[in-house]
């Protein structure tokens, strides 16, 4: 009766819930106790069947104890059910966090109904976390048929998208077989079915496997079905349960229907699998790793595998399938219900709250951009009043004015534009000084573009003021108005405009705005990154060659610029003309930095140590580490090669560590000058040697002693990854060869880390001399001597935790850092860094084209360390990663920390990233900070 009533009291509780606003739970519960004291209360949620029994009874349910004062809850306990089980650590931290927050008023009149609400909704997706440690606690894991185990299987083999579900998605297929069949007197062949049911091209063969199975299954011959065929084709597809999935699946691999799957077989399936996923290396090696399947499911070497063997490797949880938050979907919602945005209905606080959290964000764009502004009205206003008062103003009016306010902001300018990309100075700025903390240096490339924008308004006012009303006036002025003109334009009034353009003012105006026309167009995104389609003859307009040449227009531009300022009309005192006043400093500086450039390449020259070609066009260039070359993990540096072009300089990530007794850089074909380089750099290598990365590999220690083309670099510069030491945590983020800078930080921080740890040994070591000896002063000097160098190394060092999350589409890209990672793994004895590989030509987990290499993988990691999908120790995931998910788990594991984020990569990512860490820095503890890396 007990049990019975207090079922019906949560059941009331949760009808009065639905009838009213439903909240997630994130604050105090209800008004305070009588007496203040503890009260304790057990939270039995059972889940009972008409079959079920008393022992079963037992594992449906988990038992929370909270602890309870005045309006604050508090998870005592969290364990299952029974009176056997132990406490578990990890259910009562996620039942904690989702039971905890804010005093809230509107819960203090409802802390009962609040309290078993929440309770029941805990503890219902607790059970199934609770079946875990129950069965990873034992002696030994039970195979079995639990909800667990079978919804794992079920994820494992869907057919079919979650979307294009059997009811939903029959419209949309019998559509499509009606426009393929239009022409076939509706009859579907096996080579259009994938298309039918809405796979893509590249699951054409396994599509074309799916249907010869489910063929067979039915007794149909031939390969064309009808439209009521495949009705029950579809219907068998998308049937939700795992006996048919799993016998759909069966169904695939025995081909020859026998009701037993050879090693033939599983390698057949294997190669197609791998074909459908563009896994390239796993299709070389499907017969080793069928061998391996054989070995796991036919312990007795019979030559066969039932469907009872291959139930059993699908009921099998992998490892990572341990209990995390990422496990459950409605803990994952309660603990996140805090960041979903709330509808704010006043305007005013609406506007309010964007403003403020605007401004929390960009304060340091916000004082540069407001300072620059400031800069170029007052420039204006104070040019613009000038030409007012003054005689000009009679004839040409406020025509002159808006001119010369234009003009004064256009000089300001063509100065200011120097000083974003006098790199030298930045880098010196950045790792000298403290301005980091109020200057955005890492925006130092988009405040250059911001002024390059205000020069082209600079110009539009001067030029067009100019040409549409100065001129105009003044050819049209009466003698009485012109004679005042006469000291600034000669006896002769102009008459057409031909006066102004042949003239020094007009001539070197002309070419100013052409060669500016010129440069602004090929340093747009289109013209840069080619992506407009010209005809042939017109595509050597595009790419990064053309920007890199053209953009040196500019030292035409402002011999051009000094000239015009020189020969003005209305100024005829030498003092009075500013333009080369404007110029003279950010000029200086700027020549400096290019010949600083120069000799610093030629001085200091590398030797290439080693070379190697990797697939996806990616060239790696290890060399030596020139003499006082000192940076830091993050920096960039450029690279150039006379062989290509002697003129070319092309920015590339370090991805050694300073560390390392060498530079390395990943460059990726990506241009002409890119694909030249790999050309050049390929022809000196041979193929790589059994037990090598990469294709191509030349080394200098090899007894052939290549001969490789001359490079010159110059740098280290500076970049926002290079600041991570700064932060607690740091989220490193790279999209295909993204990753070079980030593979260097990995390293440096594993270096770091050790660094440490031995100088903690050393201590202890000089501690111990000291006692024995009795020297203390001696050794302590000696001491301080010896490890000033790490101190050096180590100053500023915050960083306690990284995750690393790589995203490339091909699975020989991870051949690029197959060395690092397995380094980083190895030497990551704390687990400091989480190393996380993402490949995403291969399905989401859950479909079953990747259903086989999921377990491949799975066995292999375990058997032999070493993941079949990147080459590594560090096992890979499947598809695009879940980004809310990973800043959700970085929150959660470290509250009240900066987290740095670092990403690298096409800019299509950028938005959701930099989104993301803003609205988890506004509606949790943890502050995110994201920084995107800029050439």
């Amino acid at each position: 009766m007990g049990s019975r009533r207090e079922d019906q009291e949560l059941s009331s509780d949760s009808e009065v819930m639905a009838r009213t606003e439903r909240k997630a739970f994130s604050g105090p519960l209800g008004p305070s106790s009588s007496s203040g004291a503890w009260r304790r209360i057990k939270s039995l949620d059972r889940k009972r069947t008409s079959t079920s029994t008393e022992n079963d009874d037992d594992e449906a349910y988990v038992e929370i104890t909270l602890d309870i004062l005045d309006d604050s809850v508090a998870v005592h306990s969290v364990q299952a059910a029974g009176g056997g089980g132990h406490e578990d650590p990890q259910l009562a931290l996620l039942a904690k966090k989702t039971l905890e927050g804010k005093k809230s008023a509107s819960f203090r009149s409802s802390l009962l109904r609040s309290t078993s609400t929440h309770i029941r909704q805990v503890s219902q997706e607790l059970k199934r976390l609770a079946s875990f440690s129950k069965r990873n606690s034992g002696a030994g894991r039970r195979i079995d048929r639990t909800r667990s185990a079978t919804a794992h299987a079920l994820k494992s083999l869907k057919f079919i998208t979650a979307k294009a579900s059997a009811a939903n998605g029959w419209a949309s297929v019998e559509k499509r077989f009606d426009d393929l069949t239009a022409n076939s007197n509706g009859l579907l062949n096996s080579s259009l079915f994938g298309e039918c049911i809405g796979m893509n091209k590249e699951s054409k063969e396994f599509a074309g496997e799916l249907f010869r199975a489910i063929a067979r299954r039915r007794n149909i011959s031939g390969d064309a079905i009808n439209k009521a065929q495949l009705r029950e084709f579809w219907e068998q597809i998308s049937d939700e349960s795992f006996d048919s999935r799993l016998q759909t699946f069966f169904d695939m691999v025995d081909k020859d229907a026998d009701g037993r799957i050879t090693e033939e077989e599983v390698r057949e399936i294997i190669s197609l699998s791998a074909s459908a996923n563009k896994l390239s290396n796993i299709q070389k090696q499907a017969q080793e790793y069928a061998a391996l399947i054989m070995e796991e499911l036919d312990p007795d070497n019979v030559g066969y595998i039932m469907v009872e063997n291959l139930e059993t490797l699908l009921l099998q949880a992998p490892v990572h399938h341990s209990v995390t938050v990422s496990d459950s979907r409605v803990l994952s919602q309660l603990l996140s219900q805090k960041l979903k945005p709330t509808q704010e209905n006043n305007p005013i606080k609406r506007c309010y709250h964007k403003t403020k959290y605007f401004l929390l964000d960009n304060w340091k764009r916000v004082w540069v951009l407001m300072l620059w502004i400031s800069i170029v009205s007052a420039l204006f206003v104070y040019k613009f009043i000038q030409y007012k008062n003054k005689e000009a103003f009679e004839v040409m009016g406020y025509c002159v004015c808006v001119a010369k306010g234009g003009a004064e902001t256009l000089k300001f300018n063509m100065a200011l534009i120097l000083l974003p990309v006098c790199r030298n100075t930045i880098t010196w700025l950045r790792n000298k000084t403290k301005l980091g903390v109020v200057v955005p240096f890492d925006d130092n490339l988009n405040f250059h573009k911001v002024i390059a924008v205000g020069i082209i308004v600079g110009v539009g006012l001067h030029a067009g003021a100019h040409l549409t009303c100065d001129f105009p006036r003044l050819i049209h002025a009466t003698e009485e108005q012109y004679e005042s003109m006469i000291p600034y334009f000669g006896e002769d009034q102009p008459d057409n405009y031909w006066w102004f353009v042949k003239g020094v003012e007009g001539l070197t105006g002309i070419g100013m705005v052409v060669l500016m026309t010129i440069a602004f167009t090929l340093a747009t995104p289109w013209f840069r990154r080619n992506k407009l389609n010209l005809p042939k003859p017109l595509k050597k307009l595009t790419g990064f060659n053309a920007f890199w040449y053209s953009h040196h227009l500019f030292v035409i531009v402002y011999a051009l610029l000094i000239l015009h300022g020189i020969r003005l009309y209305l100024t005829k005192k030498w003092y009075y003309k500013t333009t080369w006043m404007y110029l003279a400093v950010p000029v200086f500086l700027y020549a400096c930095e290019r010949l600083i450039r120069f000799f610093r390449s030629s001085i200091k020259p590398v030797k290439i140590l080693k070379v190697a070609v990797y697939p996806g066009n990616v060239l790696a260039l290890h060399m030596s580490k020139p003499q006082g070359f000192k940076y830091k993990s993050g920096q960039y540096m450029f690279v150039n090669c006379a062989a290509v072009s002697p003129f070319e300089w092309h920015p590339f990530s370090i991805t050694s560590a300073p560390g390392d007794d060498y530079l390395s850089v990943h460059i990726r074909t990506l241009g002409d000058w890119t694909r030249q380089l790999k050309t050049v750099f390929s022809s000196v290598c041979q193929p790589s040697a059994a037990g090598k990365s990469g294709l191509l590999r030349a080394d200098m220690q090899e007894e052939n002693n290549p001969s490789f083309p001359k490079i010159l670099i110059d740098g280290p510069y500076g970049a926002p990854a290079q600041d991570y030491k700064k932060y607690d945590v740091v989220l490193l983020v790279g999209l295909g060869i993204g990753a070079t800078p980030m593979v260097s930080i990995v390293k440096d921080i594993i270096n770091n880390m050790n660094s440490l740890k031995n100088k903690e040994l050393d201590e202890y070591a000089v501690l111990d001399d000291v006692l024995e000896s009795g020297r203390a002063g001696n050794n302590t000097n000696n001491n301080s001597s010896s490890n000033g160098k790490n101190n050096k190394s180590n100053k500023g060092f915050r960083t306690q935790k990284a995750y690393y999350y790589w995203v490339t589409r091909e699975q020989g890209s991870f051949e690029w850092f197959k060395g690092i990672l397995n380094e980083v793994a190895e030497m990551d004895e704390k687990g400091v860094i989480e190393l996380h590989n993402y490949c995403t030509s291969v399905y989401e987990e859950g479909d079953a084209r990747s259903a086989l290499i999921a377990m491949l993988q799975n066995l292999h990691h375990a058997k032999n360390g070493v993941d079949v999908v990147s080459g590594t120790r560090v096992k890979s995931h499947f598809a695009k990663p879940n980004w809310r998910q990973v800043y959700k788990k970085i929150a959660l594991h470290h509250p009240d920390s900066r987290v740095g984020v670092f990403y690298c990569g096409a800019p299509a990512l950028t938005k959701e990233l930099k989104q993301l860490a803003l609205d988890f820095s506004h509606r949790t503890s943890t502050k995110f900070e994201f920084h995107k890396e800029n050439f």
